[in-house]
């Protein structure tokens, strides 16, 4: 007998679960995002001296890398556990864990004080944040996904990924603050430690109002429903990673896909920028951090359009609206840019942003929707945080050494052409997941529907 498809929670309920995940995952991407700025701005001087700009802004940047190599990690192991014990649970240490290292980080001596060793605390509280963040954006998205219904999932799923430019926007916005009230001098002193010691304030307030959302109820359910199955003497489940890599590789394929250019349109848009703008143009950071500023307050309010129109249209062709289109302005971008004009400039930053969250909007609801509920952490967080790996944590690197190497943003345009039209060929050849049933395994649906191939909507 099937499965009875999930009812979906309270209007009044998944609102307060979905403020409970914006926020948490608004501090733990504003925490993530702040080293980035600062990589741009004042790490490559105070923790990697004696090297011209670019090669210490290069070397900064790789520092930067660090922090995304753990999150593959940090996505395993978080999804091993909230596979096994819940969402929940794993949500609240994941925002400790990157609100400490965050705020030691604005603790931390600098080079000229203790020489190598502060490099190398910097890098190791950076592999904490990474590892952090490697198990947040699964268990955020997931305990949204799975407490709303199928009809409005797209939207709902969307704003824990709003998460990431509003933690963009804070982190840009008191960095801009900063610029704008203290002189270089002082901001390159002590004020750049105000944003990092922030942190252990914000995390205070997440944590408060993440550890009152319940546990999300599909999860709940097929824990009961293993429990019961191994008390009849039903067969052990294997570990979560080991089933996902075993029964669902093509949807993690799929999954790092789907990111591959929306992660690297992302990185490039905004961290690259700030490298571009201060060092390439030699126009003033406040340049770049407004623009970004600007670009991210829209980023914001369209994402959760774009995952609403998903639920209307399919997450495939909002998708393919958001990749196809930043294909083209790949080569758009660094044209406006080039043109050193702020209106311009935040106008080439605002419409790559836009076309972004057309990819970014419905990948919450997209990539949920792929996986069963007994390895949905695991499957979600693996094919996430891998695409963090061979896209994001690569992107700034990459576009640095082609800037220092040519001189120009023409190559840095085509790779990021590249990148997105790899995520176009990924969503061409992935089926359409919008409506399907998350309480219902693939196996469940295509016993009862056989005409349904496995991971499209039961």
């Amino acid at each position: 007998m099937a499965a009875a498809t999930h009812a979906p929670t309270p209007s009044g309920s998944i609102k307060r679960i979905v403020a409970a995940s914006l926020i948490g995952t608004t501090i733990e991407w504003y925490d993530f995002f702040l080293y980035g700025s600062a990589a741009a701005l004042v790490f490559n001087t105070l923790f990697f001296p004696n090297a011209d700009p670019l090669v210490g802004t290069l070397i900064a940047f790789i520092t930067y890398a660090i922090g995304f190599a753990a999150r593959p990690l940090g996505g395993v192991v978080f999804g091993h556990f909230g596979d096994k014990v819940g969402r929940k649970k794993l949500l609240v240490i994941s925002l400790l864990m990157m609100g400490g290292a965050t705020f030691a980080m604005g603790l931390l001596p600098t080079y000229e004080t203790i020489g190598i060793g502060a490099p190398i605390l910097l890098t190791v509280l950076r592999l904490v944040q990474g590892f952090a963040l490697g198990g947040e954006w699964g268990g955020a998205v997931l305990i949204v996904s799975e407490h709303g219904g199928e009809k409005h999932r797209g939207f709902w799923a969307s704003w824990p990924q709003a998460g990431a430019p509003g933690g963009n926007l804070l982190a840009t916005g008191v960095l801009a603050l900063l610029a704008a009230f203290q002189s270089d001098a002082a901001f390159q002193s002590w004020g750049w430690r105000i944003p990092f010691l922030l942190s252990g304030v914000l995390v205070v307030i997440g944590l408060w109002i993440r550890v009152s959302v319940s546990e999300s109820p599909v999860f709940l359910a097929a824990q009961a429903k293993a429990e019961a199955a191994a008390a009849q003497g039903g067969a052990k489940d294997e570990a979560p990673v080991v089933e996902v890599f075993r029964r669902s590789w093509r949807e993690v394929l799929s999954a790092i896909g789907t990111r591959f250019g929306e992660n690297i349109s992302y990185y490039i848009l905004t961290s690259f920028l700030l490298v571009y703008v201060t060092v390439h143009l030699e126009l003033p950071k406040s340049t770049a951090l407004n623009a970004v500023l600007i670009g991210s307050a829209v980023h914001f309010v369209t994402i959760p359009l774009w995952g609403a129109l998903s639920d209307r249209i399919g997450r495939r062709p909002v998708t393919l609206i958001g990749s196809v289109g930043m294909a083209v302005w790949a080569f758009v971008f660094f044209g406006l840019v080039d043109s050193t004009s702020f209106p311009v400039i935040t106008l080439a930053v605002t419409a790559g942003l836009l076309l972004h969250g057309a990819m970014y909007g419905p990948q919450a609801a997209f990539i949920s929707e792929m996986f069963d509920t007994k390895v949905r952490y695991s499957g979600a967080s693996m094919g996430s945080q891998l695409a963090s790996i061979v896209a994001g944590a690569l992107a700034p690197i990459i576009a640095v050494e082609l800037l220092k190497d040519y001189g120009s943003a023409t190559p840095v345009s085509l790779y990021l052409c590249a990148a997105a039209l790899i995520t176009t060929l990924t969503v061409v050849v992935t089926r359409e997941t919008r409506g399907r049933d998350l309480a219902r395994s693939r196996d469940e649906a295509t016993s009862t529907t056989p005409a349904v191939p496995a991971g499209d909507p039961a």
